[in-house]
């Protein structure tokens, strides 16, 4: 009996990963009947953080009122495993919570996740996973710990506030820019998050001030650290003010769902994305789970919304890479749930008939 496993990332704005992994199950289970299939949902820190973990390691999801990126109320979720909490910073503050006309780093603010810190904190939780992925922001965590010493006692300054002493950081994320400079924070991410080139420039020299600021009061300097500019500088916050521990966040969930050991006897890993070219081979998740496949001799198959570079995917080991869309289709179509779903288990029943 074959042992097939499915890892898919989400189709942002499209499918969850639990969702495109059932779909490719589907497609399994009419070809191949008799095979094994292993379902994992999977994310990088980004879409899908809280639900993924909670796959692999269950706790209680807790729904705190806080503020957007605009500063509106909303209601967010993080999730609580013991005494660590796991927070997924695009449930507060995330770019699918702003209309495409409000976007503006110049204006969101990562307020609402220092209040989904707080809120961990005060229910006893001693260590804190921050999935760093998704957000509408650039304001390098400002608005995060405006949020933190508001709560500890309005006016006091950071230096003051004692209550993170004892509570453990890390930060998951597979984003390596610095703070500042061309391949910072601004002028690499900002775009997407409704800025113009003037609101870049000034982002940049925003966050080359804070960073300034804050090594003065620190003693040291934490911007250039690999992370430093993910979630439009969120991750520098927590480096230099929380003292994080930066990991990959593919890494730390394959740790976290022992993938190492789900790999043992099995044939093949189906992974996926929305799109893949180039850029998944530059740490996206297919790539981490094609790494850890490939050490343990275990060939990977590659769907994707969208598909470039197919050449160089193949060249990297995937052992085949599939566009689950036919070329005729418009973006509008491909993009509703019902059409990816059909697609995925189509895609994957078709490569199953042909033995992949």
């Amino acid at each position: 009996m074959r042992k097939i496993i499915v890892a898919i990332d989400s189709f942002k704005g499209c499918l969850s990963s639990k969702e495109a992994n059932r779909a490719a199950a589907e497609g399994l289970s009419q070809t191949m009947p008799d095979a094994e299939v292993v379902q994992i949902p999977v994310s990088d820190g980004g879409e899908g953080w809280l639900e993924a973990l909670q796959s692999a390691k269950g706790g209680q999801l807790v729904t705190v009122n806080v503020r957007d990126p605009l500063m509106r109320p909303i209601s967010a979720q993080y999730l609580i495993q013991d005494e660590t909490a796991v927070i997924e910073i695009a449930k507060a503050s995330g770019l699918t919570l702003l209309a495409p006309e409000e976007r503006n780093p110049m204006l969101t603010t990562s307020y609402g996740t220092g209040q989904l810190v707080v809120d961990a904190v005060r229910r006893g939780c001693r260590h804190i996973v921050v999935g760093l992925g998704g957000s509408a922001t650039s304001d390098c965590g400002i608005g995060m710990l405006r949020a933190i010493t508001d709560a500890c006692a309005k006016g006091r300054s950071w230096d003051e506030v004692h209550a993170l002493d004892d509570v453990r950081f890390t930060i998951a994320t597979d984003v390596a820019n610095p703070l500042c400079g061309e391949n910072g924070a601004a002028y690499v991410f900002a775009p997407q998050k409704g800025a113009t080139p003037e609101m870049v420039i000034a982002l940049d020299e925003r966050a080359r001030q804070f960073a300034e600021r804050s090594a003065l009061r620190f003693g040291y300097d934490r911007q250039d650290l690999p992370g430093a500019g993910a979630a439009g500088g969120l991750g520098y916050a927590f480096l230099q003010y929380m003292n994080a521990e930066c990991r990959s966040g593919i890494d730390l969930l394959l740790d976290t769902v022992r993938f190492r050991d789900v790999l043992r006897d099995a044939d093949m890993v189906i992974t996926g994305e929305g799109a893949a070219d180039r850029q998944t081979l530059m740490g996206k998740l297919p790539f981490g789970i094609l790494r850890r496949a490939q050490a343990c001799h275990v060939s990977v198959v590659l769907i994707a919304g969208r598909v470039k570079d197919r050449q160089a995917l193949l060249d990297a080991g995937f052992s085949c890479v599939e566009c689950i869309n036919p070329p005729v289709i418009s973006e509008e179509e491909a993009m509703k749930a019902e059409t990816a779903k059909r697609n995925i288990k189509q895609t994957v029943q078709n490569l199953a008939e042909l033995n992949f």
